[in-house]
């Protein structure tokens, strides 16, 4: 009963960590996140074969390698440190006694001379400990370690892990301090190749922000910009071996625990403080340390302070694992590119392997390139993140003559052995024979610019293209890299004449361009269509350079440009005929061929079909209709063509084309210059047919074109195809001022007061019908009085601003005040 009560207890515990890990990430990472609290410093060297590297350069251990330890206190450390130096072998395999190396750090030999520890045969993680010198801080510690193994294997891993992450962060932020620029545009280019070397996630939207936050935008949230490096993960070893009753170890390797956060770092870090945190003991405490690891030094950082009471604080250090380090996997961006040697501080892009960037694990690089002639020469190479790849120092083939294109491979030092990296193709500048794309060879137009596509071998090696024309004016022009052999140059031709221009080619390395003479060229109008309805004597031909067009001939009959218009990328030129009988030459259906005449003499043709005709028209009869919701207008407008704004108009059409009237035809209304349209159709209830020839309209100016329309309207029919007929006049729609009265003085009755609203809407007012005594309203009159001449009874003449050309008459009420 009493070991059933046991299980249930632990089961118990190890449901609430489950739980405390899937509810709270956020509260555990708050504390494990900020690793900013600087460290003792510890300096490590490893010997090798007869050869000795910093810890900075060393990858991985092999055991066999002598280790050199040196804690590097201060003289006026208060504490003494024990350090322990320790091997493990696996989280299931507790390690002998024989592995833990005690260093008593404050001794003077330990001080001026370090200590040598060989790495066991049969170790796989290495660790150093530095906790407080209390009595029995050694076994005590040992007695953890070989008591849960498996905690201090992943907590290696982790830190491991959490390490070369960090360093690749701190690499990152200090470049985009340090390349802070006021070119946003320089910024964004250097920021994004930086990212893509150190592979760290780029906030794009930061670029939007204005350039003195650019900088604090990219570099915030800071944990979080560390992605997955495969690379780095695989010089980890993962914990396969776990004891399944060690819950805790268990939990920080599955995706639950990891589950959340953005990074790989984030993760391993959380996973670490964890760990640890499971092997307190009443009397020691475990703090992860991240290394930055610089030349001999271990630059250790904590996420907490240590504590020098019970429990005292034990910080714990990871050295590179013991295993073979996998070879940094550099790959070049474009394989397929062509670079030449005569480039200064060339730039090879690669990509694969940040740790060669943020590291010094990756050393002594050399581009070696192989001549035809059997000679081999080392050019010094240089990874750097801002560039987005290797700086090869190219001075060393200024003296070297290569013919044709040549290999050069990266080679470098990894930990204590060399590797081959990628290859790239290589090539000298020298003077070849440009081809010019057979496409682009008479495409040089004036008036724009133009695409034109140059091929040679040596197009890597381009550093400059210009032109220049038959009075040696040069233009820099734009240009690309296309293909490995090819260019796309922009040639700018809006300002030049035609006639015989020279590309000229600067290249690297050369001092001579090569030039490639060509010649500029008029556009040539291009003709796509001729389009024509039955029955009608205007034509609409679309394509380009229809300003060139001077006269159009079909079927005998013979068309002149009327307008020129562009519409959808193209030229659109109507044409009309003057011919009476052209509305009756074209029938629905007929093939014609077009005869265009150029200005520059030349005629091309165009073959076309004559379209159905278009839908036409009449209107019968029309009637104004005044609201009768509306106050009645002291203005009478006699005149049928006019429309008052706050009246409706009704209007009887009858169809001529086609024979009957289709219930999707549409008749559209607008103003003169096109600003208000309104289209009339049955289904809104604005048509309705009296009988299949004749349809019923009623127009409501106010509702359907708003307040702002006035002046001559139009209207057209729509076919359901699209396919509109002519314009015709329909009313002239008008705004009406609102007319109170009209004051004159007695005595002086030449000079009277109209009073009213919107007197603006007023061109002239005038006493008599011809105009002979009149007032003419000035142009932004805003007053609610304007003085005129005394009408002759209770009759006003006026002339109306939307309308001006017509009399209206007015009865207004007459006052006569004493003077």
């Amino acid at each position: 009963m009493i070991d059933l009560g046991r299980r249930f207890q632990n089961s118990l515990l190890g449901l609430s960590i489950l739980l405390l890990w899937a509810t709270g990430p956020s509260l555990l990472w708050a504390d494990a996140a900020a690793f900013d609290l600087v460290g003792p410093k510890v300096e490590v060297r490893v010997q090798r074969e007869g050869h000795t590297l910093p810890i900075a350069e060393v990858p991985s251990l092999q055991a066999g390698d002598r280790l050199w330890v040196h804690p590097d206190l201060p003289e006026t450390q208060s504490v003494h440190y024990v350090m322990v130096v320790a091997f493990l072998r696996g989280a299931t395999n507790p390690p002998p006694d024989s592995w833990f190396t005690r260093v008593d750090s404050w001794s003077k030999p330990v001080r001026d001379e370090g200590i040598f520890i060989t790495v066991p045969e049969g170790a796989e993680e290495a660790m150093v400990f530095l906790a407080p010198e209390t009595g029995g801080a050694f076994s005590s510690l040992r007695s953890a370690v070989r008591g849960k193994p498996g905690a201090f294997v992943r907590a290696a891993q982790d830190l491991d892990q959490a390490g070369l992450d960090r360093q690749r962060l701190e690499k990152y932020l200090d470049s985009v301090r340090e390349s802070s620029t006021s070119d946003p545009e320089q910024m964004k280019v250097h920021t994004t190749v930086l990212a893509r070397s150190l592979n760290m996630r780029l906030e794009q939207q930061c670029f939007d922000k204005p350039t003195a936050q650019q900088v604090p935008c990219l570099t915030q949230n800071t944990d979080q910009l560390v992605l997955d490096d495969a690379h780095s993960q695989s010089l980890v070893t993962t914990l396969t071996t776990g004891s399944p009753t060690d819950l805790l170890a268990q939990v920080s390797a599955t995706p639950t625990a990891r589950g959340g956060y953005y990074s790989a770092y984030v993760g391993a870090v959380v996973d670490v403080v964890r760990i640890l945190g499971s092997a307190h003991t009443a009397q020691y405490q475990y703090i992860p340390a991240l290394s930055l690891q610089k030349q001999d030094d271990l630059n250790l950082r904590l996420n907490s302070p240590p504590s020098f009471r019970i429990p005292k604080s034990v910080i714990v250090i990871a050295l590179p694992l013991v295993s073979t380090a996998a070879n940094p996997p550099l790959h070049p961006i474009d394989a397929a590119q062509v670079f030449c040697v005569d480039t200064p501080s060339l730039v090879l892009p690669v990509d694969g392997a940040p740790l060669v960037f943020a590291t010094e694990l990756a050393h002594n690089f050399v581009l070696h390139v192989e001549t035809k002639a059997g000679l081999g020469v080392d050019l010094p190479a240089v990874p750097d993140a801002g560039r987005g790849g290797f700086v090869i120092d190219t001075k060393a083939m200024q003296a070297v003559e290569l013919e044709g294109e040549v290999s050069g491979i990266l080679r470098g030092t990894w930990g204590f052995r060399s590797f081959e990296g990628p290859r790239f193709r290589l090539r000298s500048s020298t003077s070849g024979q440009w081809i010019v794309a057979s496409k682009d060879a008479s495409a040089l137009i004036i008036g724009r610019e133009d695409t034109l596509h140059l091929q040679s071998a040596d197009a890597c090696c381009v550093s400059g293209i210009s032109l220049r024309d038959e009075k040696g004016k040069i233009t820099e022009a734009t240009w690309k890299t296309a293909k490995p052999e090819e260019l796309e140059v922009k040639v700018p031709l809006q300002t030049a004449a035609a006639g015989a221009v020279t590309v000229v080619i600067h290249k690297l390395g050369s001092r001579q361009p090569d030039e490639i003479p060509l010649h500029t060229y008029s556009e040539a109008g291009r003709l796509d269509a001729f389009n024509i309805h039955a029955g009608d004597a205007e034509g609409v031909l679309k394509g380009t350079r229809l300003d060139q067009v001077t006269a159009l001939e079909a079927s005998g009959l013979h068309f002149v440009p009327r307008s020129l218009s562009r519409a959808n990328q193209q030229d659109e030129l109507k044409l009309l005929c003057q011919d009476a009988a052209a509305g009756k030459r074209f029938q629905e259906g007929d093939s014609i061929v077009a005869h265009v005449a150029l200005k520059d003499g030349r005629s091309l043709d165009i073959k076309s079909a004559v379209e159905p005709p278009r839908p036409r028209v009449i209107v019968l009869s029309k009637s104004v209709q005044p609201d009768p919701s509306a106050t009645p207008s002291r203005l009478r407008l006699e005149n049928q063509e006019e429309l008052p704004q706050d009246s409706r108009l009704n209007f009887f059409l009858k169809t001529q084309v086609p024979e009957n009237f289709p219930y999707s035809e549409k008749i559209e209304i607008a103003t003169a210059d096109e600003s208000f349209r309104v289209l009339l159709s049955e289904k809104d209830g604005n048509l309705t047919p009296q009988d299949s020839k004749t349809i019923f309209a009623v127009l409501d100016p106010m509702k359907l074109l708003g307040p702002s329309a006035f002046g001559p309207l139009k209207f057209r029919p729509i076919a359901a195809d699209g396919i509109d007929g002519d314009w015709q006049p329909l009313v002239t729609l008008v705004r009406i001022p609102v007319l109170e009265g009209v004051r004159c003085t007695r005595g002086d009755e030449k000079q009277c007061t109209l009073s009213g609203d919107k007197l603006f809407l007023i061109d002239a007012v005038s006493s008599d019908p011809g105009f002979a005594n009149s007032v003419t309203v000035p142009d932004g009159f805003v007053e609610a009085e304007l003085r005129i001449p005394s009408p002759k009874g209770t009759t006003l003449y006026l002339k109306l601003r939307d309308d001006p050309s017509t009399v209206v008459t007015a009865s207004v009420p007459m006052l006569i005040t004493p003077q």
